[in-house]
């Protein structure tokens, strides 16, 4: 057998190990996923997927960037709906996107937003191959991240917005906030990254509340205090 062929069919198998997981993940909660689990629902020997994975947190690390990579993909199908439209309504498509998608799936969005992911194993390892190893999870999380970034980035481009001075944060906020950018690699003054966060937290922030089910002791239908709250954040952007 080729390399090439025997390469799909490695990606084949991993790709039905992650769709495995995931199904039972959505039915039975995050304590299913198991590789002994996963094995018996393939019909594979559990042993025979440590060629794949090797331990159960590298296999919840792999799964994981997966919902980031679909969630993401989702997001962007969103933007796609209303790319002839204006930033504020591209900014409202992803904001009302990340609710739906985090409704519709809210074990996956438990899994990737509600509890920490187990650590990487040994980030940057030589593979089999020689190759360096990159991490799923980081890898696919970090996409998703620049989803929003890359929107906060172009309003910021077409119509910069009142933020703090760098002398008005708090030298420990301030170093903190130098180190993220360094790390995300963009061009922000430090008071739009601290925007930018604030931002995210009330968009998470409410989208969690609902998800896992802290708002219904008031609301029943909590849809229209979402919008409210992406009001309050177009707001702090000038909109």
């Amino acid at each position: 057998m080729s390399g090439a062929r025997r390469e799909r069919q490695r990606a084949a198998t991993i790709a039905e190990i992650s769709r495995t997981a995931r199904r039972l993940l959505v039915e039975d909660g995050i304590e299913a996923v198991t590789l002994r689990a996963i094995a018996r629902e393939m019909g594979m020997t559990a042993p025979a997927l440590y060629r794949y994975f090797a331990n159960r947190d590298e296999l919840l690390r792999h799964l994981a960037g997966d919902l980031y990579g679909d969630l993401t993909d989702f997001l962007a199908a969103r933007l796609e709906e209303v790319a002839g439209d204006g930033i504020e309504a591209r900014f409202r498509a992803a904001g009302h996107g990340f609710r739906r998608w985090s409704l519709n799936h809210p074990r996956e969005y438990g899994m990737i937003f509600g509890t920490p992911l187990p650590p990487p194993g040994a980030p940057g390892a030589p593979g089999e191959d020689g190759a360096h190893v990159h991490d799923h999870a980081d890898e696919c999380g970090a996409r998703f991240g620049m989803f929003f970034m890359a929107l906060f980035t172009e309003l910021w481009a077409q119509r910069p917005f009142p933020v703090p001075a760098d002398e008005e944060i708090a030298p420990g906020l301030r170093a903190q906030l130098a180190e993220y950018r360094d790390h995300m690699g963009i061009a922000l003054p430090l008071g739009c990254i601290l925007v930018y966060l604030q931002c995210w937290v009330l968009l998470q922030g409410a989208v969690s509340l609902e998800v896992f089910g802290h708002v219904q002791f008031a609301l029943a239908d909590p849809e229209p205090l979402f919008a409210l709250s992406l009001d309050d954040i177009a707001r702090r952007l000038g909109f």
